[in-house]
């Protein structure tokens, strides 16, 4: 019954971005059924509630509504959210952020939080790498916007995303798809149900993508960014009893492609020495030179070996006791993340880095237990959450004969030698112990019928524990090999050749450890104007805990690691938004809007220093004094008759650093000579220039941020008759634009990316029992950037993440 609901409410709200039938096999009932009093049910106040009767910003979009639009991961569902923004070059370079804020942009760190709170089936997954993995027979996605600290917590400062799979069913049912295209895409999915007693149900489901890469690698005379994924779920649902409720589950995801990398996108000039940026580094190289200067011919020459496997699974327990004035709900859950990546470090087709590896291995044990009472003048929930992380990531880092030339400056006679660098190895020893402890409640007032005030309050405490050990060997002039130190007491510590490594890197170990209490509380109050109109307010106070960095940290000048900089102040948010939901025409249409101011103290961002008395550039997290982003969201969607249904979402996002003093600079304004204190540092792109040791962007934008955001679409269905079998066809078309944003950390004249518009189409068949479509996504093969990225040691090399291409192709599927 609930997804009839979901499906017949589809067309009379924005957040179901509606663009099929939620279920193909009751199409037809489903459109003369349809009554504009249904409703969508969500769970996004950890009880079942009408979508347009909660006082949340909450977009909510069903399982047949991504198949049907091709939204088979997170990446995809930005097309339809304007505020939800997804960038990853690889899964663990992966970042979600929700009206711009959630986790510091390009810098990979085990030990801070997302700010975005990914939960499937109630469990909450820490690592987002989860989020570069196919969805798995899904029920719906919610995404809730705004912070969600009292009920979600664990970081929810910018909001959460809530994804249900498809249940098991006392009837027996199933469905099969499957899906061909270009770039020999292949896509199957499919689903069994049904009972096995007269308590006791199952559930089965499998999906499988696999798609050639769009990048074309001239040097190993392979496609790379492939696509390569499966993903198993099962579940038992036992209902001994008409009051209780125990579902146990089960899921395997794994990505295996020929991945991750990131070709050429432009060189802009520094202010490194003229003899250390990229055309002169390159030209030391008789005979080299870059594929194509036109990232959109997507072509490269990485030469390291490139992998990305991603596997993620564990299991669940979710218990469910109706106790007749309320429901307690016990959720207990073990994940397991193990990270296997090859990368080429230096984005050139040169032996500067062969190894860049650092498989991680996790395991995450959660425990939640919440208390749902209602009744008609106060409802609430109650309840408690335990979490335990631990991480363990065991890497390698080598150079290899080209790295003298590439690293070492060229007045030092050593960078002549390929073999001064050739074959450094930094073996990385990386810990994380994660604890997180909480308690919340939520209280629901209903002064009268129209008015209710809803407080809440969470009470975290958090713990972190952490290990880095880099030890990094290299050879010395006397061909022995030998630890390079930053101790001057080492023996080889003067050795010119174990000194110009020890610029380059060297081995550095420290413990850092963060613990904190936290609390985060809200106040919301909600009006029913009338039984078609609601308008509510929220102040919410927000935290997202402090962390510690994992990546290494700068050196001071006696060459000992700055701990000073180890550990990373908590963000602390204040949040205030207004909204208003409205339905009309007798509910086939419905407009709401939603605006919001809100203000981070100690935001967490990536910083960049250089470590004294070398050329490495150290990147690492601290905290921005104040950040402030606000904005208005309108979404609007109509279905003017059951043959036609339409939507359009858009967003205005205001962002930017209130107060950023010592932010990393940009590239034009880095790499010189540091400015001495009363120094003029020098023009933007002035080679062998004065660099400022960091750069004020106080006003300037956040990375990754369009100002304006939009999504749109539509279908229209005819009845029709295709041998012999009453259906009906339709047409459907969605779309998205966004518009310039910032890619880099400060934002530079060099990482731009200009607004772009993505248009998809599709046309079919479908009756009770099947749906037969042909599609073609980006159909005018559109060019553009996902994200631009500068590359390590500010040569001025600039990489490029690439959107996909245009594809085509058609899916079949059947219901039974």
């Amino acid at each position: 019954m609930i997804a009839r609901l979901l499906f017949t409410a589809a067309a009379v709200t924005p957040w179901l971005i509606h663009s099929a039938p939620a279920f193909a096999e009751e199409a037809a009932d489903a459109y003369e059924a349809a009554d504009p009093g249904d409703a969508i049910v969500v769970t996004a106040r950890r009880r079942a509630e009408n979508l347009q009767d909660i006082p949340v910003a909450v977009a909510v979009v069903g399982g047949e509504a991504l198949d049907a639009q091709g939204t088979y991961n997170i990446s995809k569902l930005t097309q339809l959210q304007p505020t939800l923004q997804f960038f990853s070059t690889n899964p663990r370079n992966t970042f979600i952020n929700i009206r711009g804020i959630g986790a510091p942009f390009g810098l990979t760190n085990d030990g801070f939080e997302q700010g975005v709170g990914v939960y499937i089936d109630q469990v909450y997954y820490n690592r987002i790498a989860s989020a570069t993995l196919d969805f798995v027979d899904v029920e719906q996605i919610e995404v809730l916007r705004g912070p969600q600290g009292t009920l979600y917590g664990k970081n929810t400062t910018a909001g959460a995303i809530n994804i249900t799979t498809r249940a098991p069913s006392f009837e027996f049912e199933g469905k099969a798809e499957v899906s061909l295209g270009n770039y020999n895409f292949k896509q199957a999915k499919a689903s069994i149900s049904g009972p096995l007693t007269e308590n006791l149900a199952a559930r089965l489901s499998l999906s499988s993508t696999d798609r050639r890469g769009t990048i074309y690698n001239v040097a190993t005379d392979t496609w790379i960014n492939a696509q390569d994924n499966i993903g198993i779920r099962g579940a038992l649902l036992w209902e001994p009893s008409d009051d209780l409720s125990i579902t146990f589950a089960g899921d395997f995801n794994l990505q295996n492609p020929i991945c991750c990398g990131q070709p050429y996108a432009r060189v802009g000039t520094t202010q490194r020495a003229l003899n250390r940026q990229y055309a002169a580094l390159t030209a030391l190289f008789p005979g080299y030179q870059v594929p194509s200067t036109n990232p959109f011919d997507r072509l490269t020459d990485l030469d390291a070996d490139l992998a990305a496997r991603n596997e993620l699974g564990g299991l669940s327990l979710r218990a469910e006791w109706d106790l007749g004035a309320g429901t307690l709900t016990s959720v207990t859950a073990w994940r397991y993340w193990h990270w296997g990546p090859k990368n080429d470090r230096d984005f050139t087709g040169l032996p500067v880095y062969t190894k860049v590896n650092n498989p991680t291995v996790q395991n995450q044990y959660t425990q939640e237990l919440r208390y749902a009472h209602e009744a008609e003048k106060l409802d609430f929930v109650l309840g408690a959450f335990a979490f335990y992380q631990e991480i363990r990531t065991s890497g390698i880092q080598e150079t290899g004969p080209a790295a003298s030339a590439w690293l070492l400056n060229p007045t030092n006679a050593l960078s002549r030698n390929p073999a001064v660098l050739n074959g450094i190895v930094a073996e990385n020893d990386i810990r994380l112990d994660n604890l997180s402890l909480a308690a919340f409640g939520k209280v629901n007032w209903h002064v009268t019928d129209a008015l209710t005030i809803s407080p809440g309050i969470r009470i975290n405490y958090d713990k972190k524990e952490g290990l880095y050990n880099s030890v990094v060997i290299g050879t010395a002039s006397d061909d022995t090999r030998q630890l390079i130190t930053n101790d001057p007491a080492h023996p080889y510590y003067t050795d010119p050749w174990t000194a110009a490594q020890r610029g380059t890197q060297a081995s550095q170990f420290f413990e850092p450890n963060f613990s904190d209490w936290n609390r985060s509380y809200d106040l919301n109050i909600a009006y029913k104007v009338t039984d078609d109109i609601l308008a509510y307010a929220t102040y919410a106070r927000s935290f997202k805990t402090g962390g510690i960095n994992l990546n290494g940290v700068p050196n001071r000048p006696d060459g000992t690691p700055a701990l000073e900089v180890a550990q990373i102040k908590p963000e602390t948010v204040d949040h205030f938004e207004i909204g208003l939901k409205t339905q009309f025409w007798d509910r086939a249409a419905t407009l709401n809007v939603t605006g919001f101011w809100t203000e981070i103290k100690d935001f967490q961002a990536s910083v960049i220093s250089n470590v004294s008395g070398s050329n490495v550039l150290r990147g690492y997290l601290a905290n921005a004094d104040q950040v402030r982003v606000r904005g208005i969201e309108a979404d609007f969607s109509v279905r003017p008759s059951e043959r036609l249904n339409a939507y359009i979402s858009g967003a205005f996002t205001d962002h930017e650093f209130r107060k950023f003093v010592d932010a990393p600079c940009p590239p034009e304004l880095a790499g010189g000579t540091t400015a001495a204190p009363g120094q003029t540092p020098s023009a933007s792109g002035t080679p062998g220039g004065i660099s400022p040791a960091n750069c004020d962007v106080s006003g300037q934008w956040l990375p990754g941020v369009s100002k304006w955001a939009f999504s749109w679409g539509a279908e229209y269905n005819v009845p029709a008759t295709i041998l012999g079998r009453e259906g009906e066809a339709y047409l459907g078309y969605d779309a998205s634009y966004r518009s310039k944003f910032s890619s880099n950390a400060s934002r530079s004249i060099y990482t731009d990316i200009s607004g772009y518009s993505l248009h998809n189409f599709r046309a079919g068949f479908r009756t009770e029992r099947f749906d037969i479509f042909g599609w073609v996504r980006n159909a005018f093969d559109q060019n553009y950037f996902e994200s631009l990225a500068v590359t390590p040691g500010n040569t001025g090399l600039i990489s490029a993440q690439l959107g996909d291409p245009k594809t085509w192709g058609g899916t079949i599927k059947f219901t039974f």
